[in-house]
């Protein structure tokens, strides 16, 4: 055999074993990217209770954190809420994240990356929600892809220049009755979402549910890039849809 041939031979060889090594991650080893964000998530959010939250907690230091891991406990512990009207804070059970429709190597995926790092407050006065804001902090989003994220958070989202998505709700939301223990409400919600310091107007459903002393919000928002000059995800390695979707869960404890 020639050498011009032998070198053809490992070149294809190598190309091979290249591609069938890509196709064993991405069909066998590559982990899922979990499921939309639904009812059964805001359930469990809800019956979820952080140590640092917890009636038996030690207390810390003012403005303090930790990083316990979350203990789940029944939400029937917790005092059911008679009357919600009044303020509440955002709590780190919360889940809040992105979704995209991803293609690589031909075969169509779906990625996501989650943070429970979000600050924020609801009010309630009666049937409605009369104020909700809440902050994200951007950098603490992980997917399962150190490559994915650190595209995300350098050249797609540049976190070091905005380090926060925020939304402001700019009308009450009407729940239509007051809301009741274990019973989910639904309605319309719109605000002002700012992401990569473009801040648009967006309306988008809510579930809402008042459980165990808590509230939960479940949501999500579609995201057409080019309406916060978010640049083209795609890469080299992975072709983007040009949209998205925020989607969420949000638990908060009185205030």
């Amino acid at each position: 055999m020639s050498r011009t041939r032998k070198i053809l031979t490992a070149v294809a060889a190598l190309t091979l074993l290249v591609v069938g090594a890509f196709a064993l991650w991405l069909l066998v080893l590559r982990d899922d990217a979990p499921e939309a964000l639904g009812s059964g998530d805001l359930d469990a959010a809800l019956a979820t209770t952080t140590v640092a939250v917890a009636e038996t907690a030690a207390p810390t230091t003012a403005g303090a954190t930790t990083t316990a891991a979350p203990t789940t406990t029944p939400a029937t512990t917790t005092t059911p809420t008679a009357d919600p009207s009044g303020t509440w804070t955002a709590t780190t059970d919360s889940t809040l994240g992105y979704r995209v429709q991803e293609v690589l190597g031909g075969v169509d995926v779906e990625a996501a990356g989650r943070t429970n790092q979000v600050t924020g407050s609801l009010t309630i006065d009666g049937t409605q929600a009369t104020a909700a804001e809440f902050t994200v902090d951007m950098a603490s989003i992980t997917s399962d892809s150190d490559r994915r994220d650190g595209q995300f958070r350098t050249r797609i989202m540049t976190v070091d220049q905005f380090p926060t998505a925020t939304f402001v709700l700019t009308a009450p939301i009407d729940f239509g009755t007051v809301p009741e223990e274990g019973r989910s409400l639904n309605a319309t919600a719109t605000g002002d979402l700012t992401l990569r310091g473009t801040t648009r107007s967006v309306t988008f459903d809510v579930e809402a549910k008042l459980e165990g002393g808590r509230i939960g919000v479940l949501g999500s928002i579609p995201i057409l890039f080019s309406d916060y000059a978010i640049p083209d995800p795609s890469n080299s390695f992975a072709a983007v849809r040009d949209n998205g979707l925020l989607e969420f869960v949000l638990v908060f404890d009185r205030a």
